[in-house]
């Protein structure tokens, strides 16, 4: 780890996608992340690497699925209308089983919406936007340097999953500055390794080996299309074990739980505080791994706990998760915001302490 620096989060998050591996960008302008293809553009050919700005965002995930396939080790980015545009695609790489880092730093909607930051993306990112039966790796950081972290690891999770990983960050984080701490770059793939350390890449045929490699989305038999799914499916299960990741704050004895994830997480921290002043406990459970969803995490709420609630910057996605992990147990109510408004900490406790006051009455 290099001394800390301040930085930007779209240059923080483009500059760890080179440390981590990432050799080709393809990526389009938009809204508020369009720092990081200016970013890349400017730092990727110095250092070896390949930007390329594709003539739109589908031409863009197209091209990484290209690149991909033939062993790359390839960074995407975009915004909410342009991941939308990207969903086709997304959809072929999961089907094909070819490992691609995608970052969405979202903007409110729907349609083209605005700029300002949103989280509706939560349910295009967790149930799939493209057709068929498909899953997406899906982290959401709360802080520039998490959203550093989760992008430096996700090149190798996405190879050694053989799926692409999707990181969600809100439009604040992409334009915020913070201090943070660089990991030490990993060597770019060379191509003479990719044999090697990716048998199933389409390297050209002949060489040492016999075999003919096909990467492929379409399967014209049906049985042999639902064996394919089958295994994907075996390969998500493993997956839903091996990849939750939250983080819990003072759940066991709360009287409230909150449940959020990126900037609204920490929004929720500053109510805590507010709450505990009027002698409410209050709590809270991060979703880390959006998919798979750590639903395991609700275990730990005790009796004490009277109230559920989901904090998000939309009508209403992560609570669908929420209430299934609650299953029941407990009441759970919704404080959100939308179309680019942000909520301040005293509204979100305010919001709270009124909720649980109704409980308590009955």
């Amino acid at each position: 780890m290099t001394e800390k620096v301040l930085m930007k989060g779209n240059e923080a998050f483009a500059e760890a996608a080179i440390r981590g591996g990432a050799r080709f960008y393809f990526g389009y302008p938009i809204t508020p992340q369009s720092e990081i293809p200016e970013y890349l553009s400017r730092e990727l050919p110095r250092r070896g690497g390949t930007f390329l700005q594709a003539e739109s965002e589908l031409g863009a995930v197209n091209m990484a699925y290209g690149a991909a396939a033939a062993g790359g080790d390839v960074f995407l980015s975009s915004s909410s209308p342009g991941i939308a545009l990207m969903q086709e695609g997304m959809s072929f790489l999961c089907s094909s089983e070819v490992p691609v880092v995608i970052l969405n730093v979202s903007r409110g909607g729907p349609g083209i919406g605005g700029i300002q930051p949103g989280q509706a993306d939560y349910f295009q990112a967790t149930r799939g936007g493209g057709n068929g039966d498909y899953k997406l790796i899906v982290f959401a950081p709360a802080s520039v340097q998490e959203a550093i972290d989760l992008i430096y690891e996700a090149v190798p999770l996405a190879n050694a999953w053989q799926n692409p990983v999707f990181i969600l960050a809100d439009g604040i984080l992409g334009q915020m500055m913070e201090p943070v701490r660089l990991p030490e770059p990993r060597p770019f793939l060379e191509e003479k390794d990719i044999r090697a350390k990716k048998p199933w890449a389409l390297t050209g045929y002949g060489g040492d080996d016999s075999g003919r490699r096909i990467v492929k989305s379409l399967r014209m038999q049906p049985d042999e299309l639902e064996a394919h799914v089958e295994k994907l499916f075996r390969k998500y299960e493993r997956a839903q074990k091996e990849l939750c990741r939250y983080e819990s704050v003072g759940i066991e004895d709360a009287d409230i739980v909150f449940v959020a994830f990126g900037t609204v997480s920490r929004i929720a921290r500053e109510s805590i505080d507010l709450l505990a002043a009027q002698g409410i406990k209050a709590g809270l459970i991060r979703p880390i791994s959006l998919w798979p969803f750590p639903y395991a995490a609700f275990d730990a709420l005790g009796k004490k706990t009277k109230l559920v609630i989901s904090a998000e910057l939309s009508m209403g996605q992560l609570i669908e998760d929420v209430k299934l992990g609650v299953n029941g147990r407990y009441p759970v109510a919704l404080i959100h915001r939308t179309g680019g408004m942000l909520p301040t900490s005293v509204e979100v406790a305010d919001k709270a302490r009124q909720l649980y006051q109704d409980i308590i009455k009955g």
